[in-house]
């Protein structure tokens, strides 16, 4: 009776031994891992469902929106935001303090083809864009002057070349880069020329000289070939058309554009 009471009280502490000597073995590389590895929550997780389902694939990026050229308000200098106004069907900065709506317009460009001794007037750039290449004399018309002034002006300023306009010689639209081009016949009041501030050099070219691997735009590449078809054909008209440029094609890449709507008269 002795005998069994104490093995009755000796399980106990024996149990409790076990345990402990468990406790302390190294768990086996599965076992410590899954003790160590985080949880991943997923919507299975919510029901009591104890493997967790693979995470859903990431969202693709919301597109980029759009930015305004006109960051902040002309008439109060508050930020504007890109916004349809009532009424209209395009995105235009709005003011979001005042409310006013600003529109972005095309730029108009206007220059000259000065004709002397059949031979035509170049300016070599010297700044950027195109620096180095050959152009036409051009540039943005101001604010209060005519285009034929403006024409004039620009010849003045980059061949230092006194111009008597004869005639509109083309229109050029460009829709990507937002411009408009008049380019004018016209022919020196005295023959005179120089480069100005924003020219290398300029000098007359005769057409078969032209360097058409060397100028500087597309509009003035369009231009110099039409007028050079005209004085071919004896018959000088106005032309008027559409050059669209393709997307990240450098200015002056004779493949970068294509003439559209071409019309002459």
């Amino acid at each position: 009776m002795l005998l069994l009471r104490s093995h009755h009280l000796l399980l106990p502490h024996a149990a409790r031994l076990l345990a402990r000597r468990a406790a302390a073995a190294p768990l086996p590389r599965t076992a410590a891992a899954a003790r160590l590895r985080p949880l991943r929550m997923s919507a299975s997780n919510h029901s009591g469902a104890g493997a967790s389902s693979p995470s859903a694939p990431s969202p693709p990026p919301a597109p980029a929106m759009p930015k305004s050229r006109i960051p902040f308000c002309p008439a109060c200098g508050s930020p504007t935001k890109l916004a349809v106004p009532d009424g209209d069907e395009k995105m235009r900065a709005v003011c979001s303090s005042c409310g006013r709506v600003h529109y972005e317009n095309p730029k108009m460009v206007v220059g000259c083809l000065v004709e002397h001794d059949n031979k035509v007037l170049l300016c070599r750039r010297k700044i950027e864009p195109a620096y180095g290449l050959w152009t036409l004399p051009a540039g943005y018309l101001e604010v209060g002057e005519s285009a034929a002034a403006g024409a004039s002006r620009e010849t003045l300023e980059e061949a230092c070349a006194d111009v008597e306009i004869v005639s509109p010689f083309a229109q050029l639209d460009i829709p990507l880069i937002g411009q408009s081009y008049i380019i004018f016949r016209a022919r020196m009041k005295t023959p005179s020329f120089s480069p100005g501030s924003e020219s290398l050099e300029c000098a007359l070219f005769a057409l078969d000289d032209i360097p058409f691997d060397s100028l500087a735009f597309s509009s003035i590449i369009v231009t110099l070939r039409m007028y050079i078809e005209d004085v071919k054909a004896g018959n000088i008209k106005f032309h008027y058309c559409t050059i669209n440029k393709r997307i990240g094609a450098g200015p002056s890449d004779l493949r970068s554009f294509d003439i559209d709507n071409h019309l002459a008269v």
